[in-house]
């Protein structure tokens, strides 16, 4: 049963489409994994775990490509994910011209994972490029990573490995340079929501990878986090949907003014209508707004703000300074405009391992993932 409140917001810029918020049905982690997808040129090992390979799919043309690297999400767990869950990105890129190298990596649930071995394999995952380009007539000057949930993170600390202080098992000599990052909806401070996050994911997920709680392994909660990180030095988009559960908004706010303050060109782009899984779909609404973004940060630079004549497809983070939304014992406040600022707690969503029909506000039998 949803529990009303109003929040009181003065002068609140983000305009939010009036009246009651309409039923969607949202896409569940099985839509994800079941989208089409032709197979990759190549798949190349860039270790010798079984799950240190990358598959690469390359545009038809002379080149040089430029690439962007894809990293799957899955709440870090071998049991929940794979790279499959990119494949459809990675071929829609591929069609419009962008080689993509989307890469598996060491989970939770298998050997070697954790901390650090989670994150080296990203990182020599994305620093392999070097030993391929060539090859395959790729950019290394136009190299930019996105990741979703989980891979989202993983996709921000990527970007950030030249900032990790040498002595900690994750900093690496001279990482490659990218040109920018995408986080579709990936944490970005591990030590902030750790409770709602695991509890969404079903499992003991962050202090597992990290190999403890902020208060016993604060150190790798400081190399690990990107928002302990910045600057980063390059631009970084951010993309939620207004359905997210997993990236409370207001944690997306902070890591934006943090980055902002802290010098970084940083953009959070918030999608009407349209949950964790659906910014990860080449299908969905949300996409072209994606794809503008991987393609404007090839140039070093953020994506167009759209959200200023057209308030219903893209909110920008500068416009929800005075937004509020909440997430309090696993419930998301969802927030919007009428003549004043109506918000709904809903009741948090499993997406791991299970899945919500948000329309009709039930559980679904998919299974674990």
């Amino acid at each position: 049963m949803f529990v009303h409140s109003l929040c009181a917001i003065a002068s609140a810029r983000a305009q939010v489409s009036a009246g009651a918020p309409k039923s969607v049905h949202l896409m569940t982690a099985q839509d994800l994994t079941a989208l089409p997808s032709r197979p990759p040129d190549q798949r190349i090992a860039y270790g010798n775990d079984p799950s240190q390979y990358g598959e690469l799919r390359v545009p038809t043309g002379r080149g040089p490509f430029p690439v962007a690297v894809l990293i799957h999400g899955g709440c870090f767990k071998a049991a929940y994910a794979t790279k499959k869950d990119l494949d459809a990105i990675g071929d829609a890129l591929r069609g419009d011209g962008i080689a993509t190298w989307n890469v598996e990596y060491r989970r939770l649930g298998q050997a070697g994972s954790g901390w650090p071995g989670t994150y080296l394999d990203v990182g020599k995952a994305v620093d392999h490029l070097r030993a391929i380009a060539r090859e395959y007539n790729l950019d290394l000057n136009r190299v930019v990573i996105v990741g979703h949930s989980a891979g989202g993170h993983l996709a921000m600390w990527a970007a950030a490995r030249s900032r990790v202080p040498a002595g900690s098992p994750l900093h690496t000599i001279d990482p490659l340079n990218v040109r920018g990052v995408v986080d579709l909806a990936g944490p970005v401070d591990l030590t902030a929501n750790i409770s709602g996050y695991q509890a969404l994911c079903g499992d003991t997920v962050i202090t597992s990878l990290l190999g403890g709680t902020p208060a016993t392994v604060p150190e790798r909660y400081a190399q690990a986090s990107p928002i302990k990180l910045l600057p980063l030095g390059i631009p970084q988009v951010f993309v939620l949907g207004t359905r997210e559960e997993f990236v409370p908004l207001p944690l997306a706010e902070a890591y934006t003014r943090a980055a902002t303050l802290a010098g970084d060109s940083v953009r959070l782009i918030v999608i009407p209508d349209v949950g964790h899984f659906e910014i990860a779909s080449p299908r969905s609404s949300s996409w072209p707004q994606v794809e503008s973004s991987i393609r404007a940060l090839f140039d070093g630079r953020l994506p167009q703000n759209k959200a200023r004549g057209d308030s219903r497809r893209t909110l920008d983070a500068h416009m929800f300074g005075l937004s509020r939304s909440v997430f309090v014992n696993a419930r998301l406040l969802e927030c919007w405009r009428t003549s004043f600022i109506v918000c709904i707690a809903r009741p948090a969503s499993h997406p791991w391992p299970a899945q919500r029909n948000v329309a009709a506000d039930k559980r679904s039998s998919d299974g674990a993932r």
